[in-house]
């Protein structure tokens, strides 16, 4: 990986994705103490999100507005956010040869900008390249599930938020989306279907996770 300059880094990033109701606020925590048996301490950050401008960020990209928000409008304050978040936390992060494990990051620009709102692949792959440069994620974990049965687990979650509002179609595009990204880099992916009970969605984020970052499941 490089984070900037062509500098080497011996940081490594990771991302964790899903649709609604998928289980990443579970999952996330648990994948952070598997790392920590293994003595390693990662920072755990978020998108939209992990810094105190990105977060406001959000704030707008998720609350209801008086007026109507423009799909352009929403893929640039997306980016926005991730160039604030880049440039404060995650790259100075890698750059220290720290581990990144951020909560969504452009996998799902691509799956909820682009299959789910339509908006062209080519001008979202443009801004990735102006915002991250050459930085990509090491290692993704997709959490895969049908929409409906996750929208009705997230449901169960308090006030959705302005997304969450969306119909059911939207999030087979996401989920689409998704899968697309996933067969398109099968080394990088580890889709993860988290219909099945916790215990053993984590027990194959374990035996996958640790396979594929060369890490023995022992302390």
């Amino acid at each position: 990986m490089t984070v900037s300059n062509n500098t080497p880094v011996s940081g490594r990033f990771l991302t964790l994705e899903g649709g609604e109701g998928v289980g990443k606020s579970t999952n996330i925590q648990f994948i952070t103490q598997l790392l920590k048996k293994q003595g390693i301490d990662c920072l755990v950050t978020r998108e939209p999100g992990g810094t105190e401008l990105a977060e406001k960020i959000r704030e707008l990209l998720l609350s209801d507005h008086s007026e109507p928000v423009g799909e352009l409008t929403e893929l640039l304050l997306v980016f926005a956010a991730r160039a604030q978040h880049l440039q404060q936390k995650i790259k100075p992060a890698l750059a220290a040869g720290k581990w990144v494990l951020c909560d969504r990051f452009t996998d799902a620009t691509f799956a909820y900008q682009g299959a789910g709102r339509g908006l062209n692949r080519d001008v979202i792959a443009a801004l990735e390249a102006l915002v991250q440069g050459e930085l990509r994620p090491d290692l993704t974990v997709l959490l895969d599930i049908d929409p409906a049965i996750g929208l009705a687990r997230a449901g169960q979650c308090g006030t959705p938020d302005r997304f969450e509002k969306e119909k059911l179609t939207f999030f087979e595009r996401v989920r689409k989306g998704y899968q697309e990204r996933a067969d398109a880099e099968p080394g990088r992916f580890l889709v993860i279907d988290a219909s099945a009970p916790l215990s053993e969605v984590q027990e194959e984020i374990e035996r996958r996770l640790l396979l594929s970052l060369n890490l023995s499941d022992q302390p």
